[in-house]
């Protein structure tokens, strides 16, 4: 249970540390996370902070969740996201207050959540990574095909799980226990080693990894 930034896809670049060594990162963009709604165990039953990112036109946004972040003292915003997090963590904070870069610190290793880009309806030599079928000894027209998918006496069906072609991306995903390379709190911004899902101007979450190692 910890804290997490909403974040936004800026996109890819390379960066040089003091070996001299080119580093491919991911530059995240945290901007101003607020302090929407503060939950607590004597009232909800268990401890969290709602997080608001991204600006949202007032005369876009509907009457209910207007009030919602009236009832906060914040102008309305596009991403609402709630974190649980230990009584502690939740009593440090405020409804309103910003949450920044700070809560990170260069060479953490974080976890980002976000949605995998779409592909569409793709094979199983894209999706699955399935090999192609030799080119030779009487094969054709199926070079790209998965073969068989189950037997025809028993049990006469589809085993359920079985690989096929079907859509491709377009589901929550995980990159874990991602390196934070170098925070520049001036512009809040996050530079991640490697890649992180989604494409560019997409919304993801950054937390502190569950799976950390050196």
């Amino acid at each position: 249970m910890s804290l997490e930034l909403l974040c936004r896809k800026v996109g890819m670049t390379q960066i040089f540390n003091d070996s001299g060594e080119c580093i491919p990162v991911t530059v995240l963009e945290a901007g101003p996370n607020t302090v929407i709604q503060k939950k607590t165990g004597d009232k909800e039953g268990y401890d969290a902070l709602q997080i608001g990112y991204g600006e949202r036109r007032p005369k876009r946004t509907p009457k209910p969740i207007a009030g919602h972040f009236q009832k906060a003292g914040v102008a309305p915003m596009r991403h609402l996201r709630e974190s649980r997090v230990e009584a502690e963590v939740a009593g440090s904070y405020e409804v309103g207050q910003s949450v920044g870069t700070d809560i990170f610190s260069e060479g953490q290793r974080v976890d980002i959540v976000g949605v995998s880009k779409g592909r569409g309806t793709a094979g199983v030599v894209k999706r699955h990574n399935f090999v192609i079928k030799r080119r030779t000894h009487g094969t054709h027209e199926a070079f790209r095909h998965a073969g068989s998918i189950g037997a025809g006496s028993w049990p006469g069906r589809v085993i359920k799980g079985m690989r096929m072609p079907g859509r491709y991306g377009n589901q929550q995903t995980a990159a874990i226990n991602q390196e934070i390379v170098r925070i520049d709190a001036d512009r809040s911004l996050l530079f991640i080693r490697g890649a992180v899902p989604g494409h560019n101007n997409a919304v993801v979450r950054v937390r502190p990894s569950v799976r950390a190692r050196s």
